[in-house]
């Protein structure tokens, strides 16, 4: 083939791809979109707002799963169990979360345990009246057990499922050190979680119950009769 030839077959390959790009990039917002819809349909039939929340985090893991198995170029996750960094951020829960994980502990906690527990909730209660930015305070989760393993880990918040990270030290630095910056984030992960926090505050609202989140300790000590 000649030059002109040429040019247009490799132009014309070039614009093939695009569209097939075009395409994809549509569907793959798609992802999202279709998990909005199938959450919001499935937690208007929940009976409880935990219910709801346990439905919201099963449909939000088996969509991380399948995005972490099939979309390709996933990066390389560093969280492991015993690994704990994240575990000293401060924590919010959307409608249903602090009844799920209640629920959870009552069922499973022995008493002296649920007293343990109990105990720290309002000690990192009183340490979380006394910050002048409860957001910014590093304070240990009351839910980590002597392991560094989480205590609830089936119903842990969707905030925690959320945050992953490439890399320990990073997260070290970040939490317990003063490097400017956050964790990066897998995006689309991440963005699984917060449309099932979203669905949680939604389902809340459109049954005329409160929608905002609220921070984990004062609200599992509300849930837990002692709030």
């Amino acid at each position: 083939m000649d030059s002109q030839q040429a040019s247009r077959h490799v132009a014309a390959e070039i614009e093939d791809v695009g569209n097939l790009m075009r395409s994809l990039a549509g569907r793959y917002e798609g992802i999202f979109s279709g998990l909005a819809a199938t959450l919001r349909e499935t937690l208007a039939q929940s009976g409880t707002m935990a219910e709801a929340a346990r439905d919201a985090t099963a449909i939000a893991e088996a969509a991380a799963s399948s995005f972490r198995d099939h979309i390709s170029n996933q990066p390389a996750m560093a969280c492991a169990s015993g690994c704990s960094p994240c575990c000293h951020l401060y924590v919010q829960l959307p409608p249903g979360s602090a009844a799920l994980i209640a629920d959870h502990i009552a069922a499973t906690f022995p008493p002296a345990a649920r007293a343990a527990l109990l105990a720290r909730l309002a000690e990192a209660a009183a340490a979380l009246r006394d910050a002048p930015e409860p957001s910014r305070l590093r304070l240990r989760c009351a839910l980590l057990g002597n392991d560094d393993r989480c205590t609830v880990y089936e119903v842990r918040p969707l905030s925690c499922r959320a945050f992953t990270s490439k890399s320990l030290p990073r997260c070290q630095q970040v939490v317990f050190g003063d490097a400017p910056g956050g964790v990066e984030q897998n995006a689309g992960h991440f963005r699984i979680f917060t449309e099932a926090t979203f669905a949680l505050e939604q389902a809340a609202k459109y049954r005329g119950l409160p929608a905002e989140q609220k921070g984990l300790v004062a609200a599992l000590l509300e849930e837990m009769g002692s709030g």
